[in-house]
């Protein structure tokens, strides 16, 4: 009888698939103006941190919808992607989640500078690439720098590179 009760806790254990990884997908946009960045600050795990417009990709979105929406959001402005920077994948030392950041460059419009920005959101700032660099250790991520780094060494693909399939 053990050893009929031992097969069957072992078939039922095999049986059950653990569940599959899958990394937080985020967009993120670099709007440069006069050579400053758009950059946002905001409040995270308790601290004010500099971000680029960002945030996650949601259900039913394409990635295009989901970075002009969240340009939208957090700075009130609108948001025409034009070409991608990179893909860039981190590990958060915080937590057990890896972000997968799908960066894009593009141009902004149609500023409504009354519309309340999201939760967090504690102001949008300009900034150069230095001032970026010198306050590396205020950045939400790597992938800030990164993405402004890959952006100033001319990284850039099509948008028709990206293909999505929507239902």
């Amino acid at each position: 009888m053990e050893t009929i009760t031992n097969l069957t806790q072992s078939l039922i254990k095999s049986s059950v698939k653990p569940e599959q990884w899958k990394p937080n997908v985020t967009v993120a946009a670099i709007i440069e103006r006069d050579g400053k960045f758009m950059m946002i600050e905001e409040f995270s795990h308790g601290r004010l941190v500099y971000n680029q417009p960002a945030g996650h990709l949601e259900e039913g979105e394409s990635l295009f919808q989901a970075v002009e929406r969240e340009v939208r959001e957090e700075t009130a402005w609108g948001f025409k992607p034009e070409m991608a920077v990179g893909l860039y994948m981190h590990p958060s030392p915080s937590s057990e989640v890896t972000y997968l950041r799908i960066c894009f460059s593009g141009s902004c419009y149609d500023h409504h500078p009354d519309q309340p920005l999201d939760d967090g959101i504690h102001k949008v700032v300009w900034m150069s690439p230095e001032e970026i660099r010198q306050n590396v250790d205020r950045l939400r991520s790597p992938m800030v720098l990164s993405c402004v780094e890959d952006y100033l060494a001319g990284n850039r693909f099509p948008l028709e590179y990206l293909k999505h399939q929507l239902r």
